[in-house]
């Protein structure tokens, strides 16, 4: 069984579409806030920026193209649109149930290894 994880993302509402960055560590997150000297890949879960199709913080979510970017934030560059995101964005954890790995229901079949004919 695996835990419950939570899952920590900052979402950002831009005039045609909406952006989102997960985050692996919010509390390094809020250090940076005030402390811009903390790298980002310290607390930035990939170096990928994604949109969801203005479905809001939920949806499906795509890579964002460099052309939505530059339509956006007037730069292409993921390392400068990271920070505009993670400056302007607001954060949003969501919460995943435990979840439980498949169950061998077929126990016992095959149990002598004998290949079949």
């Amino acid at each position: 069984m695996k835990g419950a994880t939570n899952q920590t993302k900052v979402h950002y509402k831009g005039s045609e579409e909406d952006f989102i960055i997960f985050l692996e560590d919010v509390e390094v997150y809020k250090k940076w806030q005030s402390d811009k000297s903390i790298p980002l890949a310290h607390f930035v879960s990939a170096f990928k920026i994604f949109i969801t199709h203005k479905q809001g913080n939920q949806g499906q979510f795509d890579g964002a193209s460099k052309s939505t970017l530059e339509n956006e934030f007037g730069t292409s560059n993921e390392d400068d649109v990271i920070k505009i995101i993670l400056e302007k964005g607001t954060v949003q954890e969501s919460q995943f149930p435990e979840r439980t790995g498949p169950k061998n229901d077929s126990q016992g079949a095959n149990v002598g290894g004998q290949p079949s004919r």
